[in-house]
C-alpha cells in the first residue's frame, strides 16, 4: 500500500493538469462555436493537428499507463498477501512438532540439577517433575527422563511423589529403569481417568509389588504426568475431553443406546459421544419395577442383576463398562467406538454453531446430534407444596438410584402408600405387596379411578386387576384425591377430598412423566403444546442434522396422528431408526410400538395402539392354562424384555384358529386369557392381549391395515386364543 501510494503521489499532478487541460480546450471550441458556428468543425477538437489534440492523446496515454500499472500493482499484492498469508498458516500448523523439537533440549537441561539433588541428599524436590506437566501430552522425553533418575534411585529411597520411577532392590543390580518400563502395557496417548483417582503414592516406595498394583495402567513412556496427576497439581490439563464428535447422543437411556448401536453397525468406524447426567452406563428400566423386586437375591441393589421370569439370569445394563472406551480416548480411536460421558448435563446447545455447552462450560461440537433426554417424573403439587420434611419421606421412582432408595426404604420402615395407579404404581404395588408377607410391611395405593388402571383397562377388567391386587397384599384406595400432606410425629398424614386421612411413613408417587424439553429454548425447537416432546418429522428430524427419539419425541403416526409415547418398545425402535437415519438412511418411523406391564409372574399384558378405557371396547376371553403366564412367555421366548424378541418378527405366519370361539361375555370375573379391541370409528385402533403372548406382531397388523370389522370374534381367532 506505501507503493500505491508513492505512485499516485508522482502520477496524479499529471493526471490532474492533463483533466485540466483537457476541460478548457472543450470550453474553447463550445465558446467559438457560440460565436462562429459555421468556422469550426465538429470533429475539430479531438482532430486538429494543433492546440488541444496533442494535449488529449498524452492524457489518454497517462491514463492508460496507470490503468496498467494499477494492475499490475494490486495483482502483485494479492499474490504476495497470499504467500505471506499460506506462510503463517504453515508456521501455526508446525508450532506443535517445533515445541516438540525443542522439549527434549530442555528435559535433559533440567535433569542434572534433579540428579545431583537425589544424590546430595537434599530436600526430595518436585520441582524437576514440573517441567513434564507443561506438556502431559508429549509422548517421547519422559523416557529418557526414567531411565537417568531410575539408576540413582538405587542409593536413595525415592521421594514419595515419584512412584512410577522408582526401582525395587532386585533391579538395583542392573540397568533397571528400561526394563520396568517396557513391562508396562502400552496405553493411549492420553492418561485414564483411573489414574486420576489413584490413591497417594506414599505407600508404594515400600515395596515393588505395590508400585506395580498402584500403576498397571501406567504409560510406559509418560511417567511424569502421572505423577503430576496423582499429587492434583494439574489433573485437568492430563484428561482432555473431545472438542468435537462426529456423533453426539444426549441422554443415556434405552432410546441413546439403540442409536448408538445403530450407527456403529451402519458405519464400524464411528466415533460415538453419549452425554448423560446419571453415573451408570445405558440401562434398561423396566426391570426396576418388575423383576428386581422378586429377586432372593440379598445384593441385588449392588449387582442390579435378576432373574428373568424364566429364570435366567441377566444384568439392567445393556453392555458391561468394558465396552465402552473412556471419553477422553475417543478422539484417538483408530477403530471408533462409544464412549460414555456420565455425570454431565447439557445446559445450552447452539443449532447454528453446532455445538452444546456442560453445566462445567465445557463446549462441544458435533456433526449430527440425538436428542434422546426422556423425561422426568411427575409429583403432585400438594407435595411439592408442603415443604422440604414431605419431600424428604416422597420418592419419585424413575432411575437406579430411585430403586435403591425405595428398597432400603421399604426394609426400614412399617408403612408405605403408592399414589397413582397407572402401570408404574401398580407393578410396585404388587411388587411392595408380596414383600409385606416378608417384614411386616404396611402397603397402601391409592388412585383418583375407580379400579387399577382405569384409565387404560374397561371398567370390567379395571375391577378384577383392582381385586388381583388386593389379593397380592395391597390395601387400595380407590377415588381418592389427595387434598393435603403433612408430616405429624415423624408420620405422613394424607388428606383426601372426601374426607378420608390417610397416616404413612412415606410416599412414592407414580402420577406420570413430564418430558425433559429443558433444551428447547437454547435450541430453538419446537415443543408440542397438546402432548409435550419436541415436535419431528416423519424421519424423526427436528432440524437438518438433530434428531429426536424415545419419551421425548412427538412423532406423526399416519395411522393415529400426532403422537408421544412412553415405552420400552418404542425407545428401541426409535432409538434405532434414528441411529440409521443419521448415517443416511433417510427412513420414516412406521412402526407400531407395544408395551406390556407384568403384575408379578402370573398376570401380565401386552398392548399396541390407542388404548383408552374412554373409547369403545370388545373383549374376547378364553379359559387360561399353565402357559398362560408371563413367566411361560418368557421360558419359551428366552428373553424377558419381550419388545426386543418381537419387534422383528411379522405377522406372515400368522393362522386363524380352527376352534370355535365362545361369547363375547364370558363368565363373570373369569377373564384368563384374551383379546380387548379398542375402537374408533368401527376401525380397531387398539388392542390389549391379555395374557396372550408373542402375537403382538398379528395385533400390529390389524391395526396398520385400518378396516372395519363385522364380527371382531373372527379377528380374536387370528391369535388363537381358544388353543389349548
Amino acid at each position: 500500500m506505501l507503493k500505491c501510494r508513492t505512485v499516485w503521489k508522482k502520477l496524479a499532478p499529471l493526471a490532474r493538469s492533463s483533466s485540466t487541460v483537457c476541460r478548457q480546450n472543450v470550453r474553447r471550441p463550445g465558446l467559438n462555436s457560440g460565436r462562429i458556428p459555421t468556422c469550426v468543425p465538429a470533429a475539430h477538437m479531438s482532430t486538429g493537428p494543433a492546440g488541444g489534440g496533442r494535449e488529449n492523446q498524452l492524457y489518454v496515454l497517462l491514463v492508460a499507463a496507470t490503468c496498467v500499472g494499477g494492475g499490475v500493482y494490486a495483482y502483485l499484492t494479492v499474490k504476495g498477501d497470499s504467500q505471506r498469508y499460506q506462510d503463517r498458516i504453515d508456521e501455526i500448523s508446525s508450532r506443535p512438532s517445533k515445541q516438540a523439537a525443542e522439549q527434549p533440549a530442555a528435559l535433559i537441561q533440567l535433569e542434572p540439577p534433579a540428579v545431583e539433588a537425589i544424590e546430595t541428599a537434599a530436600v526430595p524436590e518436585p520441582e524437576p517433575q514440573a517441567a513434564p506437566a507443561s506438556s502431559p501430552e508429549e509422548p517421547s522425553p519422559p523416557a529418557p527422563d526414567a531411565e537417568v533418575l531410575a539408576p540413582v534411585e538405587t542409593t536413595e529411597p525415592p521421594p514419595a511423589a515419584e512412584p512410577v520411577v522408582e526401582a525395587s532392590p532386585e533391579e538395583a543390580a542392573e540397568p533397571p529403569a528400561a526394563a520396568v518400563v517396557e513391562e508396562e502395557p502400552p496405553a493411549p496417548s492420553e492418561p485414564s481417568p483411573a489414574e486420576l483417582t489413584e490413591p497417594a503414592p506414599a505407600p508404594v516406595a515400600e515395596s515393588e509389588p505395590a508400585a506395580a498394583a498402584e500403576s498397571p495402567s501406567a504409560e510406559p513412556t509418560e511417567p511424569q504426568p502421572e505423577v503430576v496427576a496423582e499429587s492434583g497439581d494439574s489433573s485437568p490439563a492430563s484428561l482432555k475431553l473431545p472438542s468435537h464428535t462426529p456423533y453426539l447422543l444426549i441422554g443415556g437411556g434405552t432410546a441413546s443406546f439403540a442409536a448408538a448401536r445403530s450407527i456403529r453397525a451402519r458405519d464400524p468406524g464411528a466415533k460415538v459421544l453419549i452425554v448423560t447426567d446419571e453415573l451408570v452406563p445405558p440401562y434398561m428400566r423396566p426391570p426396576l419395577s418388575k423383576e428386581l423386586w422378586f429377586s432372593d437375591d440379598p445384593s441385588v441393589t449392588e449387582t442390579l442383576r435378576f432373574k428373568q421370569w424364566n429364570g435366567k439370569e441377566r444384568s439392567i445394563y445393556f453392555q458391561p463398562p468394558s465396552f465402552y472406551i473412556n471419553a477422553e480416548e475417543l478422539d484417538g480411536a483408530e477403530n471408533g467406538g462409544v464412549a460414555v460421558l456420565s455425570g454431565r448435563k447439557v445446559v445450552h446447545m447452539d443449532v447454528r454453531g453446532n455445538k452444546i455447552t456442560l453445566d462445567d462450560d465445557t463446549e462441544i461440537s458435533y456433526d449430527k446430534c440425538l436428542i434422546a433426554t426422556g423425561g422426568a417424573p411427575r409429583n403432585l403439587q400438594v407435595i411439592e407444596r408442603a415443604g422440604e420434611e414431605v419431600m424428604k419421606k416422597t420418592t419419585l421412582f424413575r432411575k437406579v438410584e430411585d430403586f435403591k432408595s425405595l428398597d432400603k426404604v421399604s426394609r426400614n420402615v412399617k408403612s408405605i402408600t403408592i399414589i397413582g395407579g397407572g402401570f408404574l404404581g401398580s407393578e410396585l404395588a404388587c411388587a411392595l405387596g408380596r414383600r409385606s408377607t416378608e417384614c411386616d410391611l404396611e402397603v397402601i395405593q391409592m388412585f383418583p379411578e375407580k379400579g387399577n388402571m382405569g384409565k387404560v383397562l374397561p371398567e370390567y377388567l379395571s375391577n378384577w386387576t383392582t381385586e388381583k391386587v388386593k389379593r397380592e397384599g395391597v390395601k387400595v384406595i380407590s377415588e381418592a384425591l389427595v387434598k393435603s400432606v403433612v408430616c405429624k410425629d415423624d408420620k405422613l398424614e394424607i388428606q383426601l377430598k372426601d374426607g378420608r386421612l390417610v397416616k404413612t411413613d412415606h410416599i412414592v408417587a407414580a402420577v406420570g412423566l413430564e418430558p425433559n424439553v429443558d433444551l428447547a429454548k437454547s435450541a430453538g425447537l419446537e415443543v408440542d403444546s397438546d402432548f409435550g416432546g419436541f415436535r419431528v418429522n416423519a424421519e424423526l428430524q427436528a432440524r437438518s442434522n438433530i434428531w429426536v427419539a424415545g419419551d421425548a419425541a412427538c412423532f406423526y403416526d399416519i395411522r393415529l396422528g400426532r403422537r408421544r409415547v412412553e415405552h420400552h418398545d418404542h425407545a428401541v425402535v426409535s432409538g434405532r431408526l434414528a441411529g440409521e437415519n443419521m448415517t443416511g438412511a433417510n427412513k420414516p418411523y412406521w412402526h407400531q410400538s407395544m408395551f406390556w406391564s407384568d403384575l408379578g409372574p402370573d398376570v401380565g399384558y401386552e398392548a399396541i395402539g390407542i388404548v383408552d378405557s374412554s373409547l369403545p371396547t370388545v373383549g374376547v376371553f378364553a379359559k387360561a392354562t399353565a402357559k398362560d403366564t408371563p413367566r411361560a412367555a418368557t421360558e419359551k421366548s428366552g428373553t424377558g424384555i419381550r419388545s426386543e424378541s418381537e419387534t422383528e418378527d411379522t405377522a406372515t405366519s400368522a393362522v386363524a384358529s380352527s376352534t370355535s370361539a365362545p361369547a363375547m361375555v364370558q363368565q363373570k370375573d373369569e377373564y384368563g386369557k384374551g383379546v380387548i379391541f379398542y375402537l374408533r370409528d368401527k376401525v380397531v385402533v387398539g388392542i390389549i392381549l391379555w395374557n396372550v403372548f408373542n402375537r403382538m406382531p398379528i395385533a400390529r397388523k390389524i391395526i396398520k391395515d385400518g378396516e372395519e370389522h363385522a364380527d371382531l370374534n373372527e379377528v380374536a381367532k387370528l391369535f388363537n386364543i381358544h388353543d389349548d
